[in-house]
């Protein structure tokens, strides 16, 4: 997609069998060209030349041509698109300056056609317009995702408040567990010492005594055996309990999960998928229908001569003599598609039927906006619900197999424990036979002995254990502050996004009230005290819900003679009232949506309904906010307007 960001650069257009032009090529430079001429000029055309070369569709191919282009050189690029006739249908195709044309369509190719004037111009809901560009269906989703990890990071920062609190029991257990291996430390060098006095008193059967302290040495390391193999099997058990509550309350959140939202998800993209290929064909047809309305008005009009001339095989028939006849009292005019005369009320009403086709496609469209949106927020609710779902699933395996684990470490530990207790019944059953009534009291010193070393070494390994778990809080509880930051920073995003459309809504309002009531200023409406919209909200039943939507109402001050003011319609204002007001509200949407950032031109067109001092100053107004501003202006038009703009007189 091209910028707009292209200082003195100068566009260069060459139009081929483009509405009613044959050939040309027409240089702009940055700032205003005035288009001066008559009507059936080809003035609109031009305009529609340049809508194509920027990638507009709501432009016809020259009725006697079967293929049509316009290349068009902006700065040190060159853009080309193409029309060609095919079977009755127009194919369009190239290499235009943009991707989309919505933003363009909408609020910087303002022709007589243009949807935003016309919408403006039926009193229509202005809102719709307004936020048509803005994908709102991204900001919900990414406020669901951002929601999501605003609850994933309060539950870990929960987590942290209690293990916070954990982390004091536990530094209150390591304390006990030091005064415990301090005093049995002190119980075991007091035991050392008697047994060196009484060691110091046996002077006889070292031998029997060597051999006694090593089934002593041998009876402590199977004691201590054993005793690890209980206190990890206590241990496992301990796991095994707590994982069993896990699974129940995991089991128990699947249970409610059952009863989420249903719908298949494959079945809703393909339903969605389907809504928006029709929305896409609505658009097609609604581009073509503006072609074939615009193409008849003009031709109804006699501002198309040189197509009615194509179509009725004339090569020569004066311009001038074919407009006065398309534009006579006569009730009959020549049909321009079939060449026999026919009723002009016929031709009229037939205009009507397609505008009011038109007007049903709008609504077509918007209906199914509104279901795509529905659908989408269905999805996005069972694409979380599955997440879920599947979350928890996962963790249940998880638990299931390290259930498993545990469970046959139980098993090992249960037979370790077995054979321990027989290898210790064996081995106190070999000390008793070794001793002897000498050895007696040093037996006794050796047991107690054993058995304090035993229970140092289970306290130092449980101690280690709790200051293992206070070092692995320690560091979860380090990361409190960058959950907090990012809290609060999802916090701001949500917020951001939640007031973005709103935000959006409200400085499209305040910049069309800014800019009517200065257009009005400058204008000088008699009786015209203030235009502006105002934002309502209304409570309506979509589906089974009952939603909160919101319009743009337009409303209209105007004051009496005496200068009382009261509250006016639409209906009411004059032809040139409501032209500029049309055109106000585009310049709104095109200062809201930023559209100078990727459309450096805007068009206008049809702007007989202004007088020509107000059309001079609303083109001086609406010159501050394009790069190029392209005008179709009469003759006498043309001479109010700032006599340095460029003009171009003959296409």
């Amino acid at each position: 997609m091209g910028t707009s960001q292209l200082g003195t650069e100068k566009l260069q257009l060459s139009v081929e069998n483009i509405g009613g032009i044959d050939s040309t090529t027409v240089e702009f430079s940055p700032g205003v060209t005035a288009l001066a001429g008559r009507n059936a000029t080809n003035r609109t055309s031009l305009l529609q030349a340049i809508m194509a070369a920027f990638g507009s569709d709501r432009v016809s191919l020259k009725g006697d041509a079967d293929a049509g282009s316009v290349e068009m050189q902006l700065g040190e690029e060159t853009y080309r698109r193409t029309l060609e006739r095919r079977n009755g249908t127009i194919i369009r195709g190239g290499d235009p300056y943009l991707e989309s044309t919505e933003l363009a369509d909408l609020f910087a190719f303002l022709l007589e056609s243009n949807e935003a004037r016309q919408a403006v111009a039926r009193g229509d809901d202005l809102r719709e317009l307004i936020m048509r560009p803005v994908d709102t269906n991204a900001i919900q989703a990414e406020i669901k995702q951002l929601e999501a990890r605003q609850r994933s990071v309060e539950e870990e920062l929960s987590s942290l408040d209690s293990l916070a609190d954990e982390l004091v029991s536990l530094e209150e257990r390591r304390a006990q567990l030091t005064d415990q291996i301090e005093a049995k430390q002190a119980a075991l060098t007091e035991k050392e010492a008697e047994l060196e006095e009484a060691d110091t008193d046996v002077e006889e059967g070292r031998a029997d005594k060597r051999e006694l302290e090593s089934a002593l040495d041998e009876l402590h390391d199977a004691r201590a055996s054993l005793d690890d193999a209980r206190f990890e099997l206590d241990t496992q058990r301990e796991s095994l309990d707590a994982l069993d509550e896990e699974r129940e309350s995991i089991e128990a959140e699947l249970a409610e999960l059952t009863g989420g939202p249903g719908g298949d998800i494959d079945e809703i993209d393909a339903e969605i998928d389907r809504l928006r290929e029709r929305q896409r064909s609505i658009d097609g047809t609604v581009n073509e229908l503006q072609t074939i309305i615009q193409f008849n008005e003009e031709m109804l009009e006699g501002t198309s001569p040189e197509i009615a001339r194509s179509l009725r095989g004339e090569t020569s028939a004066d311009p001038e003599s074919l407009t006065d006849q398309l534009m006579a009292d006569s009730e009959q005019v020549v049909c321009w598609t079939c060449g026999s005369e026919v009723e002009k009320a016929e031709i009229e009403q037939t205009l009507e039927r397609l505008q009011e086709l038109r007007s049903d496609r709008f609504e077509e469209r918007n209906s199914l906006r509104a279901n795509i949106d529905e659908l989408q927020e269905k999805r996005n609710s069972l694409q979380t619900h599955e997440r879920e779902r599947e979350s928890l699933e996962s963790r249940l395996e998880q638990i299931e197999q390290e259930l498993d684990e545990r469970e046959q470490r139980v098993e090992a530990l249960q037979e370790d424990r077995s054979v321990l207790e027989a290898e210790i019944e064996a081995l106190e059953a070999d000390v008793e036979d070794l001793q002897e009534e000498d050895y007696s009291n040093i037996l006794d010193l050796h047991k107690d002995a054993n058995k304090i070393e035993f229970e140092i070494g289970r306290l130092q390994t449980q101690r280690e254990s709790v200051e293992s778990e206070i070092e692995s809080i320690e560091a979860r509880i380090d990361e409190r502050d960058s959950l907090q930051e990012e809290k609060a920073e999802i916090a701001d995003e949500l917020a951001d996004l939640r007031t973005k459309i709103e935000q959006i809504e409200q400085q499209a309002v305040d910049q069309f009230n800014d800019h009517m009531e200065t257009v009005l200023d400058l204008l000088e409406y008699a009786n015209l005290e203030r235009i502006w919209i105002e934002r309502t909200e209304h409570q309506v039943t979509r589906g089974r819900r009952s939603v909160t939507e919101r319009t743009f109402d337009l409303h209209v001050i105007r004051s009496t003679d005496s200068g009382v003011a009261y509250e006016d319609t639409v209906d009411h204002l004059s032809e040139s009232e409501r032209e500029v007001t049309g055109l106000v509200f585009a310049l709104a949407g095109y200062l809201v949506h930023e559209v100078h950032e990727t459309v450096p031109v805007m068009l206008l067109d049809s702007l007989e309904a202004i007088d020509s001092d107000r059309i001079a100053t609303l083109v001086e107004y609406v010159a501050e906010h394009a790069e190029f501003l392209v005008a179709a202006l009469l003759p006498e038009d043309a001479a109010a307007v700032d006599q340095q703009y460029d003009r171009i007189t003959e296409i």
